[in-house]
C-alpha cells in the first residue's frame, strides 16, 4: 500500500518518532516530568561528555543501534536528511515536537479525495478492531467479582495467620497516626507514584491540528516500519541482528500515542490489524505457492528455514485455517468491508477485512509473520523434556483468548508463593489486557514445600505470641542484623532455611532459563512484558540481570516486581532497569516481614526491594501495604495492584483507594 503522508509529513513522522525513542531511553535513567533542559543535560552527561548522536553509540538514536534509520528508509526520506533528524532527535523534545505536529497537520494543496477517504477508512478499521477487543462494563464487573471472591477464600483460609493477626492491627494504628497522610488525602484520586517527582504530562497544545485519520495513519506506518524487514546498506554500521518487533520501538510508540492524546488501545488495534493482515497474506500465498513446482520461492523459504523458525518449537504458524481472527473481530470488519476502500482487501471466505501489508509487498509480510510467530508463540513448546541444570520443572502454561489472536506483545506471568499447581495460574486469570499471555509453571515441588513451611510457622502458636510482643514489626522497623534480633525468632525459623535456600537457588536459575528462552525468540520476537511475585519477582530479575550481562536489549518493555525477595544494595539495579524499554516498577509492602525473616541476616542489612523502596533513578517504587497484609496477600491482591498501576499508561500512575469493595 503507497503511503498516504506527503513527502513533507513522512519527514515530520519520521522526526517525531526519533524524538520520542530518545526520551524513553532518556526515562530509563532519569526522572519522568523533568524540564526539557534537565533531560537534555542528562543525555550529554552518559553520551561521553559529548552533544553530537553520532559521536555516542549507546543512543537508541544513533546509526550503531539500527533502530532509527530503518524507519527513514521505509517512509522513504531522503537520506541527506538522516543525519540532521538524528541530531535532532537527541535534543530536546519541547523544541521540536510541537513543530513537527505542524507539519503533520499541515494539508497540500493537491491532496486528493482519494487519501482522505484512505485514511477515514483506516480509522474506521481501528475503531472497528477497538471495539471488538475492549473490555466491555459487564465483562469487567464479572472478572472483578471472580477476582474478589477468588481473594475471600485465600482470606478464609488464613484467617488465624498473618492476614488476621495483632500484626495487622498495630501497622493499622501506625498509620491512623499520620492523619495528614497523601494517601489519607488522594485516596480517589489518579496519583503518579515513584521513586522520583513525576509530573504526567498534558497534551500538546499543536496536536489539536491533527485529525484523527491522520493520527491513525502516523502510527499505522510508524508501525509498519518497525515491524518491516529492509535490507541494509552495505555500508552500515548498525550492531542490530534481531529481527521482528524491538520492545524499544513499541515504548517509543507508547510515548508517541501520549503526544497524540490517544488511547493506548489504538495501536494495540493496529498491530493486531497489521498482524492478521500478514497472516492472511501468507495463508494465500502457501495456498496458491503449493500448487506450483516444488522448486519454488515459497519451497525455498520453507527449506532455508524463514517459515520454520516462527514454529520454532511448536509455533502453529504454518498450521493457520481459516479461523484467523475471533468470531467478534471478524463480524465488525465484514460489517464495515464495504465502505472501506481500496486499501482494505476483503481476505478468505469468511470475510475477514484487513489492512493489506505490513512491509509493503506480498514477501515482506510472509517474512514479517514469520519473524513474529504471530499465529503462535512457541513457549508452549518449552516444557522441559529433561533437565537444564538443576531445573526439574520449567513450562508454560496458556491463559486467556488471545492466542492465535495476532497479538504483538506478549505477556509472561511468574507466581513464587505457591501451594499446589493452580496457584501458578489463578492469581493472572482475569488481568485485563490485550497481549499473548502465559504463566510460568516452575519446581512447583519446591515452591509448595517453602511456601507450606512458611505458612505453617505463620500459624503457630509460638509465631502468634511473637506477633502479640510486637517482635515482627520491631524487625521490619529496624532492619536489624540478624544478631540483633530475638533468638526466639531465629530459631523458630531455622527450620525454613533450607527449604528457602533451595528456592532461592532455583528461583535463579530459572531466572537464567528465562532469559535463554527469550533470547532464542520462542514468544515469536515480540516485546514482552514480565510480571512476578515473591520468588517469582526474583527469577524475572535474574532474568533481566542475565540478559543485562549478555547484552541483549530492545526484548523486554516492561517489567512488575512484586514482594521481591532481592537485595537493594548487593544487586546491579541500573544495569537491570536498562534492558527494560518501558515501565519498571518495584511493588513492595513494608509490613510484609515473613519476606525479611525468609531472606534475613546480611542480605536484609543491604535492604530488600519487597519491603522497601529501590533508590535507582527511573524504578517506579509503588508502596502497596494497604493492599498486602502479608506474603501470602500476594496470591489475592496481584490483581488489584496491576489495575491500580494502569500499565497501559506511559507515565507512572498507581490509584490510590482504600475503599475496596
Amino acid at each position: 500500500m503507497p503511503s498516504t503522508l506527503t513527502q513533507t509529513q513522512r519527514y515530520a513522522a519520521g522526526a517525531l518518532f526519533g524524538l520520542a525513542l530518545n526520551q524513553t531511553q532518556i526515562h530509563q535513567t532519569f526522572p519522568l516530568g523533568s524540564s526539557s533542559d534537565e533531560l537534555t543535560e542528562e543525555r550529554g552527561s552518559n553520551a561521553s561528555s559529548t552533544d553530537s548522536v553520532s559521536e555516542d553509540p549507546q543512543l537508541w538514536v544513533n546509526e550503531s543501534c539500527g533502530l532509527l534509520r530503518p524507519i527513514f528508509r521505509f517512509l522513504d526520506i531522503d537520506k541527506s536528511a538522516w543525519y540532521g533528524l538524528e541530531e535532532t532527535a537527541g535534543s530536546s523534545p519541547s523544541r521540536h515536537v510541537g513543530a513537527f505536529l505542524r507539519l503533520l497537520g499541515e494539508e497540500s494543496s493537491d491532496v486528493s479525495s482519494e487519501v482522505s477517504d484512505q485514511e477515514l477508512a483506516l480509522s474506521n478499521a481501528v475503531d472497528a478492531m477497538v471495539a471488538s477487543i475492549e473490555i466491555t462494563p459487564e465483562d469487567y464487573k464479572w472478572r472483578k467479582e471472580k477476582q474478589r471472591a477468588y481473594a475471600h477464600d485465600w482470606q478464609e483460609k488464613f484467617a488465624s495467620s498473618d492476614s488476621k493477626s495483632e500484626l495487622e492491627n498495630e501497622i493499622k494504628k501506625e498509620e491512623e497516626k499520620d492523619c495528614n497522610s497523601p494517601k489519607i488525602e488522594q485516596e480517589t484520586k489518579e496519583v503518579a507514584i515513584a521513586s522520583n517527582s513525576v509530573t504526567v504530562e498534558q497534551p500538546i497544545e499543536e496536536v489539536k491540528m491533527l485529525g484523527y485519520g491522520r493520527k491513525v495513519t502516523v502510527l499505522y506506518e510508524l508501525l509498519s516500519a518497525c515491524l518491516a524487514d529492509l535490507p541494509e546498506d552495505n555500508n552500515s554500521t548498525s550492531k542490530r541482528q534481531k529481527k521482528g518487533y524491538d520492545a524499544r520501538h513499541r515504548a517509543a510508540l507508547r510515548l508517541l500515542t501520549t503526544w497524540f492524546d490517544l488511547k493506548w488501545i489504538k495501536v494495540e488495534a493496529i498491530e493486531i490489524i497489521v498482524a492478521l493482515s500478514a497472516m492472511a497474506i501468507l495463508k494465500q500465498e502457501e495456498a496458491k505457492e503449493e500448487e506450483q513446482a516444488p522448486k519454488s520461492m515459497w519451497a525455498k523459504w520453507r527449506r532455508g528455514g524463514i517459515i520454520g523458525a516462527a514454529a520454532l518449537t511448536g509455533g502453529a504458524l504454518m498450521a493457520i485455517t481459516g479461523g484467523l481472527a475471533a468470531p467478534a473481530i471478524a463480524a465488525g470488519f465484514s460489517a464495515i468491508a464495504p465502505t472501506l476502500g481500496a486499501i482494505i482487501p476483503v481476505i478468505g471466505a469468511g470475510g475477514f477485512a484487513a489492512v493489506a501489508t505490513a512491509a509493503g509487498s506480498v514477501a515482506g509480510s510472509v517474512a514479517v509473520a514469520a519473524s513474529f510467530g504471530a499465529a503462535g508463540a512457541g513457549l508452549t513448546g518449552t516444557k522441559m523434556a529433561r533437565r537444564t541444570g538443576s531445573i526439574d520443572e520449567f513450562e508454560f502454561k496458556t491463559i486467556g483468548e488471545n492466542h492465535n489472536q495476532g497479538r504483538l506483545a506478549v505477556e509472561i506471568l511468574v507466581s513464587g508463593f505457591v501451594f499446589e499447581e493452580q496457584d501458578f495460574i489463578r492469581p493472572w486469570e482475569d488481568q485485563l489486557d490485550n497481549m499473548e499471555r502465559y504463566a510460568l509453571q516452575w519446581e512447583s515441588k519446591h515452591l509448595i514445600a517453602v511456601s507450606t513451611a512458611i505458612q505453617d510457622w505463620l500459624s503457630s502458636s509460638l509465631a502468634m505470641e511473637l506477633m502479640r510482643q510486637g517482635a515482627m514489626l520491631t524487625v521490619l522497623s529496624s532492619l536489624l542484623a540478624a544478631l540483633a534480633w530475638p533468638a526466639t525468632l531465629l530459631s523458630l525459623t531455622s527450620f525454613i532455611d533450607s527449604k528457602w535456600t533451595i528456592a532461592v537457588n532455583r528461583s535463579d536459575k530459572a531466572g537464567k532459563l528465562l532469559a535463554e528462552v527469550l533470547i532464542k525468540g520462542l514468544q515469536g520476537n515480540r516485546p514482552v512484558t514480565l510480571i512476578g511475585f515473591s520468588l517469582g519477582a526474583r527469577a524475572i530479575f535474574k532474568c533481566l540481570q542475565h540478559l543485562a550481562e549478555t547484552g541483549h536489549d530492545g526484548l523486554v518493555e516492561r517489567v512488575v516486581l512484586l514482594g521481591a525477595p532481592v537485595s537493594i544494595q548487593g544487586e546491579n539495579w541500573g544495569a537491570v532497569r536498562k534492558v527494560v524499554s518501558g515501565r519498571l516498577i518495584n511493588a513492595y509492602s513494608t509490613n510484609d516481614w515473613m519476606l525479611g525473616v525468609a531472606f534475613r541476616a546480611s542480605l536484609l542489612t543491604q535492604g530488600l526491594a519487597g519491603i522497601q523502596a529501590v533508590d535507582v533513578p527511573g524504578i517506579e517504587n509503588v508502596d502497596v501495604t494497604e493492599l498486602i497484609d502479608g506474603h501470602s496477600s500476594y496470591l489475592w491482591a496481584t490483581q488489584e495492584i496491576l489495575d491500580r498501576l494502569e500499565l497501559e499508561t506511559y507515565y507512572p500512575v498507581f490509584k490510590i483507594n482504600r475503599n475496596i469493595t
